[in-house]
């Protein structure tokens, strides 16, 4: 499904994606240039959410494609940002055209992908000298206060939303030859809350939606009468979180993929669906359509072919960083 309203879910997910407009921070404008160098830029965000990067990308004057595999996110940030195209499922489904985006960003879901799936899908998509960023947010725990916080948002099975990723994110790219070194930077930004929407701390944590009517009551009073103990009252207080980023340039090296494995798939009688300009996603991803729902209705489509593009990686000489020179 690109470009439409999402289908409607359940209240409880729609209620768990409307507590993170007030439950998650933003993030600060020196952020998002450094994310996306430049202007006017296509931009692939992959794990949008409702839509809080987006909507300042978008104000940064870059053209975005969104994609999230929750329907009730995609709503919310349909409403925030309704001029921005959209697609529901995972980024290894819209089957991208090659060399069509300036950058992919990658928030927090970044760390639940499959990245031997997912990095070589990104590394075609992305243009010749096209960047691949990953930002996300810690609590800053040097504060005595934040720690205590915290023990009311990880949740009763310690569910650890806050342990640093850097180093296991940066590895994962070093190690990557469809990308080249890996630059990081990293921000503080203040998140207002107040008694109100303190609770929504609470109720846009993942492990509360499996919560019970009461569990999740019985959530949102202690971290109340937490905020109630901190005395603040209606001034409210500001909770502090470093803003962390990864940039990484894609390296598009010749005969990578020679074994065939940089085959798209295409279905007969389908054509791509508009997006943004330059992304072009198969009409089959675009209306949501998953791997289950396909197998289901085999017997009816068309049959798949496949297209293998040999010159994929053909550098154009811009790859410097795979520049051999002979001095002999």
């Amino acid at each position: 499904m690109a470009s439409e309203r999402p289908p409607e879910e359940p209240r409880g997910a729609r209620s768990v994606a409307l507590a993170h407009v007030h439950g998650r921070p933003g993030y600060p404008r020196e952020c998002v240039d450094w994310l996306v160098p430049g202007q006017a830029k296509t931009v692939l965000e992959v794990g949008a959410g409702i839509g809080k990067l987006t909507e300042q990308l978008v104000a940064a004057g870059h053209a975005v494609h969104a994609v999230d595999r929750d329907a009730a996110m995609l709503e919310v940030l349909h409403s925030r940002v309704p001029s921005v195209p959209f697609t529901q499922g995972t980024v290894e489904e819209l089957e991208l055209r090659h060399r069509s985006v300036d950058a992919v960003v990658c928030s927090t879901a970044f760390t639940s992908f499959d990245l031997d799936t997912t990095l070589p899908v990104i590394a075609k998509a992305l243009k010749t000298g096209g960047h691949l960023s990953v930002v996300w947010h810690e609590r800053d725990t040097r504060i005595p206060w934040v720690r205590r916080l915290g023990a009311f948002l990880e949740g009763p099975v310690g569910a650890r939303d806050n342990e640093p990723r850097t180093a296991t994110i940066t590895e994962r790219l070093l190690h990557s030859p469809l990308f080249s070194f890996v630059e990081e930077a990293s921000w503080t930004v203040w998140q207002d809350i107040d008694r109100e929407t303190v609770a929504d701390l609470v109720l846009s944590r993942s492990w509360v939606a499996g919560l019970s009517a009461e569990a999740r009551d019985r959530a949102v009073a202690e971290v109340r009468a937490f905020y109630a103990d901190y005395g603040r009252g209606m001034d409210g207080m500001q909770l502090p979180y470093r803003v962390h980023a990864l940039r990484t340039q894609v390296v598009h090296q010749p005969g990578l993929f020679d074994d065939g494995t940089d085959a798209l798939r295409i279905t007969s009688g389908t054509g791509p669906v508009a997006g943004v300009a330059g992304v072009a996603v198969a009409a089959g991803a675009a209306n949501g359509s998953t791997a289950d729902s396909s197998a289901e209705q085999g017997e009816q489509e068309a049959p798949t072919k496949f297209r293998f593009d040999a010159d994929l990686f053909t550098s154009d000489g811009t790859d410097t960083d795979m520049l051999l020179i002979d001095f002999s």
